[in-house]
């Protein structure tokens, strides 16, 4: 990506003169304050410049706007493109054809040089969220050798034109059509065997799986040439920048390149990432562009004004200048009170260096689906900084920790949950550190081979002794004894490999299967480039759609049968029980226990049995394989337990504890099995622990609660015309009544 500094220089200068720092985050909340402390008398807030350092590389790859310091110089060779000028290229379609791609002259740099990694190259392996981000790591490849490229053939699939495979070739790559004008133009390409290939694998990802680096044609960095497919860079820095007013100053943009596509992507590197320290100086506070400030403003207030339980807090720092925000609104807040044993706190967007650093708390419903519990915007990767937001979730939750804390593998964020949730058990979330895999090890020979061994040891391994015995092997085989990556993942394996985690109960937070994944909760309306004002105004209408998806799943599961597709009594048990899509999921336990077979005794300890499952299971393709499970059966109290431990990670019984307990004549799953948070009138029955004895004033307390128990009569009134007009009649009683007990005490 491509960080931005903006300079301003005269029209009869020659040179860029330097400027003092500017602070483009319009963070003046001084009207906020006067607005604010009407409501929430917490803020004081002034704008203000501060100084810098120069800017050094960094790993965000979000664009920052920034101006030099004027004592100092800019320690990186950057190149000129003058704004007031008409671009030096063409405007075309996103991505070149066939077509010719000449190049344009550019003036040279002046000044001294300075030594500057170059980019990781292509490799066979490495994969990427889109067929954008492919072309783009190729493109940013190609620019700092000195060459550009182009698409130069595409695979799609007839049916749905969806493309599944494509070559980027160098842009001198073949040689162009004969001519038949007078004066035709000369011939520039050369042939070049210079090509990447991109593959489409699990219909989601991106896979380099080809890749040729050398040239028949001179190649060098030092020329510095635009090409068109550079364009795309930079338009989007030209865009990036405010509308130049017709002033007699010509800005020039300076561009140089990050630390983040500088580092080498084999898992050696020594580069420092967010699991590390940061030796960048990166800003202490939200950079807000124009408008942003006023859109949180203007946010916040107006969630208070409707929706009189919203919780918000902002930190300011002492120049005035945003640090941090966190914000929950009603629902969240009622939501933690049924669903608070295990908590996700989700930064995808911290780790993928989006514009804006939201950091989201999430649950899981008694659908099985994510819900948001409060979220908030972090200013700087830091302790302190994530310790602050920790403190504002959990003042906003009246004080009451989570049991379960997933995250991913942030070092200052595992500071921070340790010292605000220090008996909460903290987890790294799986999915997560394998989408990492062709990132860390995609570079190395026999990736694909790694990978496999790498999900055996992770997903296949019943007891501790399988997977060490398994990634043992894996590192010895493939030499990986010196990956500083998988030895810091082998070192925190007790917190993230499933073995390890079968005495924890996740609600079915986290993957154990291959094929399962998660979504982040606002996927689809946050991107690489969305913006603060652009998110406050989205944050509504996904909350809504989320609301809306919970509530028709509520009328679902209340008002519909189920359909039956075996005789087990236990389908039918809970059939009665489960929402709709906890018992579809349970249903395929109940459907699984016909590929479980050979059910055998294998000893007794009193009133302990065990037993061994074998069950036929599917690998790759149409191929299966037997695999054998332990289950222990208490026959005195009915008590079950496998050695998949699928009870404690998605909250029901697995196939081989149903086979066993068919086994033993049991009609009915025992109570104990049966998670109250998968009930379809969970809500209802739902009461909080220590709310009936309540002797001291507390009116935030009580204000909180009231709401809390409210929710299920608003969602339940708003089902049909006829349960809307009995909970208003109920509520216009309630009221009377306040009203007559107002009346005698006066």
């Amino acid at each position: 990506m491509l960080a931005i500094l903006v300079h301003t220089i005269s029209k009869t200068r020659t040179t860029p003169r330097t400027l003092g720092e500017e602070r483009l985050t319009e963070a003046n909340f001084s009207n906020v304050q006067s607005t604010l402390s009407s409501t929430r008398p917490i803020l004081s807030s002034s704008h203000s410049t501060r100084s810098t350092t120069h800017p050094k590389e960094c790993c965000s790859l979000a664009i920052v706007v920034k101006t030099m310091p004027e004592r100092e110089a800019c320690p990186l060779k950057m190149e000129e493109v003058c704004l007031n000028s008409e671009p030096v290229f063409d405007v075309v379609n996103e991505y070149e054809g066939e077509g010719d791609c000449s190049v344009v002259e550019q003036d040279e740099e002046t000044g001294a040089k300075h030594s500057k990694k170059e980019p990781p190259p292509p490799t066979v392996g490495l994969e990427f969220d889109s067929f954008d981000e492919a072309y783009d790591f190729y493109n940013i490849y190609a620019k700092e050798q000195g060459f550009g490229i182009r698409v130069s053939n595409s695979w799609f699939r007839s049916k749905r034109k969806e493309r599944y495979r494509a070559k980027l070739s160098c842009s001198s790559a073949g040689f162009k059509k004969k001519s038949e004008a007078n004066n035709p133009r000369p011939e520039t390409r050369t042939g070049c065997p210079a090509m990447v290939v991109i593959r489409l694998v699990d219909s989601k990802r991106w896979r380099i799986v080809e890749v040729e680096l050398e040239h028949n044609h001179q190649v060098s960095p030092q020329i510095k040439r635009f090409y068109k497919s550079h364009k795309k860079m930079i338009l989007a820095a030209r865009k990036a920048q405010p509308q130049a007013k017709p002033a007699t100053e010509i800005h020039t943009i300076k561009l140089y390149r990050t630390a983040a596509m500088d580092a080498v992507s084999n898992g050696y590197s020594n580069v420092s990432e967010r699991e590390g320290s940061h030796p960048v100086d990166h800003p202490k506070h939200l950079e807000l562009k124009e408008g942003d400030a006023y859109a949180v403003y203007n946010f916040f207030c107006r969630m208070k004004l409707t929706c009189p339980n919203f919780f918000y807090l902002m930190d300011l720092d002492h120049d005035g200048c945003l640090k941090n925000v966190f914000w929950a609104d009603a629902r969240s807040r009622t939501a933690y009170g049924y669903f608070c044993d295990t908590v996700a706190i989700d930064t995808t967007c911290l780790a993928n260096k989006y514009e804006i650093p939201l950091i989201s708390f999430v649950g899981v419903n008694h659908h099985g689906e994510s819900v948001l519990l409060g979220c908030g915007f972090i200013g700087h990767e830091s302790v302190e900084y994530f310790d602050w937001i920790f403190r504002a979730w959990l003042k906003c939750m009246l004080g009451r920790p989570p049991q379960v804390i997933v995250t991913d593998q942030c070092k200052p964020l595992q500071v921070a949950v340790s010292e605000v949730f220090p008996k909460a058990r903290h987890c790294f979330c799986l999915w997560y550190i394998m989408q990492r895999v062709p990132e860390k090890l995609g570079g190395l020979r026999g990736f694909d081979e790694i990978r496999k061994h790498l999900n055996k040891a992770v997903y296949n391994s019943l007891k501790i002794i399988e997977f060490e015995t398994s990634w043992t092997e894996m590192i010895k085989k493939h030499g990986l004894g010196d990956n500083k990556w998988l030895r810091t993942l082998y070192e925190e394996r007790k917190q993230w490999v499933p073995v390890y985690l079968k005495d924890t109960s996740f609600a079915g937070m986290i993957p154990i299967q291959e094929n399962e994944s998660l979504n982040p909760f606002f996927d689809g309306y946050v991107h690489k480039h969305t913006s603060f004002k652009e998110f406050v105004d989205k944050y509504d209408l996904a909350l809504y759609r989320k609301h809306l998806k919970e509530a028709t799943a509520d009328m679902q599961s209340k008002n519909s049968s189920f359909e039956l597709k075996t005789r087990c009594n236990f389908e039918v048990q809970l059939s009665k029980v489960y929402t709709k899509e906890i018992f579809n999921k349970f249903q395929s336990e109940v459907e699984g226990m016909y590929s479980c077979f050979n059910t055998r005794q294998v000893s007794v300890n009193g009133p302990i049995i065990t037993y061994i499952v074998k069950e036929r299971v599917q690998i790759e393709g149409n191929e299966k394989e037997v695999r054998s499970y332990e289950v222990l059966f208490e026959t005195s109290q009915v008590d079950i337990r496998c050695i998949c431990s699928l009870f404690n990670y998605k909250g029901y019984l697995c196939r081989h504890a149903l086979n066993v307990l068919n086994y033993n004549g049991v009609e009915e799953i025992p109570s104990r099995y049966i998670m109250r948070r998968w009930c379809k009138d969970f809500k209802c029955q739902h009461v909080d622990q220590g709310s009936t004895d309540i002797v001291v004033y507390n009116p935030v307390y009580w204000q909180n609660h009231l709401h809390k128990c409210a929710v299920p009569v608003v969602e339940g009134g708003a089902q049909s015309e006829e349960n809307y007009k009995v909970a208003l009649h109920e509520l216009q009683k309630l009221l009377n009544r306040f009203n007559l007990v107002d009346d005698s005490l006066v």
